[in-house]
């Protein structure tokens, strides 16, 4: 039986008592009525004879007097006062004839013992009145028969004889009166008896049916209490991590489907329990294998940084040496305009043409030196920049992998997959910056081999001139001409230096880009390194939470 149904049971049987009960009470309250109106109209009535023979006697004796006082008044016997005796006499005889009957009709349908004890003592009394009723009459009847015949001594014996008779029927009237009473004192106790019985009896069947409630209210709590006292110690072991257990699930009611319920929901806690033991233990293994590949990964790039910054005090040094290179072209323009100017002067002048063509060839040897030298730098930078070359290839590498071991991970490798996606973005802007620092590179070594062989062949001129200063001069404005095409060549080596500056200032400016690149990278190596860590610490968490479970 379902819990619904055995608590509507319980009420309908409860029900059932008080409508039984009420039924009872409503049953003895009828009784208790019918017998307080049975008592109440049979006093009342046994009283209202009473009075009726009273007054019947009275008025019987008023009219009698009546007649005579006339009768000894002198006047003539009235037949109409008469006939009212006759009235008064008939209606006392019959409520005496009533009153008897009714008193022992009363005494053998008495209610109680005590009520038929006075009611026989009534029906003596009432015997006894009326006897002297019909003795009380007779002489008043002779009264009257003698007042009619003018008998005068004779209505006074009679009257005599009538005053008797009316004291002992007053008397005995009394004595009934009296009996009247005592049968209404013994209704109101009959009464009284009748309401403690039932009144009694209504409190007993109330207490019977509370009894049978609690009893019926304490089987229906047993049966629910206790069951849910088992299925609350199961719960609670379960919730301090015992899934061992399993609850006992009997019956076809609801807590019968309660207990395969919660059999249910520890069964599908245990599958989960050692699922996510399984996998708190792989993601555990995995954190591992990722924050070591972040630490190699961090070196790398820590060594792919200090490689990028030799790089960029390497230009430094390179745009130095541009930069003097620059002002050592223009002091020879300068001299060559001075030599220009000398050789217009005369052949006062040539000596100090000679000296000045000496400084031309020493400063054309020293451009022709700075020139050797920044060839041999830029063949440096060539190398540095197949080492960032070669670096941005094992990043664009390390960030391939990565990338692998972020969909392998899963949902969890996301933001490692964003990580691995950025260093790969600066892998190749890394690679496109070598590409193109190779090119101007390219363009450098090329003016500067232009360069080199300009000062070469501004040597050889300058050479030549000296000699023919020496020689002759003639010589002097062809000198003046050659010094002219010198420096129209230095002019151009100027040029092609300020080219080669501008192009170091783009190397520098594409080493800072790396520079910043490789920092970037390394900053978001190090959170790479960070949330591998915490990946690991909160893999260690959800094992430690797994291993609560008892399975």
């Amino acid at each position: 039986m379902t819990i619904s149904n055995r608590i509507l049971a319980g009420f309908a049987a409860v029900i059932v008592l008080l409508a039984l009960l009420g039924g009872y009470a409503l049953m003895q309250l009828s009784s208790v009525r019918s017998t307080v109106d049975l008592i109440v109209e049979r006093d009342v009535a046994t009283v209202v004879l009473v009075d009726r023979v009273v007054t019947s006697e009275s008025n019987m004796r008023s009219t009698r007097l009546s007649a005579v006082i006339r009768f000894f008044a002198g006047q003539p016997a009235d037949d109409a006062q008469r006939g009212q005796w006759q009235q008064h006499a008939q209606a006392a005889a019959s409520a005496l004839g009533e009153l008897r009957t009714s008193v022992g009709a009363y005494q053998d349908a008495a209610v109680s013992t005590s009520r038929a004890a006075v009611w026989q003592r009534m029906a003596a009394s009432t015997l006894e009145a009326d006897r002297l009723y019909a003795e009380l009459r007779d002489n008043s009847i002779a009264q009257l028969d003698a007042i009619r015949d003018g008998d005068r001594d004779a209505v006074v014996a009679r009257g005599a004889a009538i005053d008797r008779s009316h004291e002992a029927l007053a008397a005995e009237l009394r004595e009934v009166r009296e009996a009247a009473d005592a049968v209404i004192r013994s209704g109101q106790g009959v009464v009284a008896d009748t309401y403690g019985q039932t009144r009694g009896s209504i409190l007993a069947g109330l207490l019977i049916a509370v009894a049978i409630a609690l009893a019926i209210a304490w089987v229906i709590r047993r049966s629910i209490t206790a069951p849910m006292t088992d299925f609350m110690g199961f719960v609670g072991r379960v919730g301090q991590g015992d899934l061992t257990g399993a609850t006992a699930a009997t019956g076809r009611d609801e807590l019968g489907q309660l207990g395969a319920t919660l059999n249910a929901m520890v069964d599908g806690l245990r599958d989960l329990a050692r699922q996510s033991r399984q996998a708190t233990e792989n993601l555990n293994a995995a954190a591992t294998e990722i924050r070591a590949s972040t630490q190699e990964q961090a070196a790398s790039v820590e060594e792919q940084l200090a490689a990028v910054q030799e790089t960029a005090a390497t230009v430094d040094e390179i745009t130095h040496s541009g930069a003097q290179i620059s002002r050592r072209a223009q002091e020879v323009i300068a001299a060559a305009q001075a030599a220009v100017q000398t050789s217009e002067s005369g052949i006062s002048a040539v000596d100090d043409t000679a000296r000045a063509m000496d400084g031309i060839r020493e400063q054309a040897e020293a451009v022709a030196n700075n020139i050797v030298a920044l060839s041999e730098k830029t063949q440096a930078i060539g190398d540095i920049i197949a080492t960032v070359n070669d670096v941005s290839e094992r990043s664009h590498l390390l960030a391939l992998n990565a990338s692998i071991e972020a969909a392998a991970a899963g949902e969890n490798g996301r933001s490692f997959a964003i990580v691995a996606s950025e260093m790969k973005t600066l892998a190749d802007q890394a690679k496109a910056a070598t590409r193109n620092v190779r090119s101007i590179l390219g363009d450098i070594q090329r003016g500067i081999n232009a360069s080199v062989m300009l000062t070469e062949e501004a040597v050889k001129r300058v050479t030549s001139g000296k000699e023919r200063t020496d020689a002759s001069q003639v010589a002097i404005e062809e000198l003046a001409a050659r010094v002219q095409e010198s420096v129209q060549t230095f002019q151009q080596i100027v040029a092609s230096t300020n080219q080669q500056q501008i192009g170091i200032e783009q190397v520098t400016v594409a080493l800072q880009n790396i520079r910043q690149a490789s920092q970037q990278t390394a900053a978001s190596t190090r959170q790479l390194d960070q949330a591998a860590a915490d990946l690991t610490s909160l893999s260690g968490t959800l094992l430690g939470l797994a291993e609560r479970y008892r399975i």
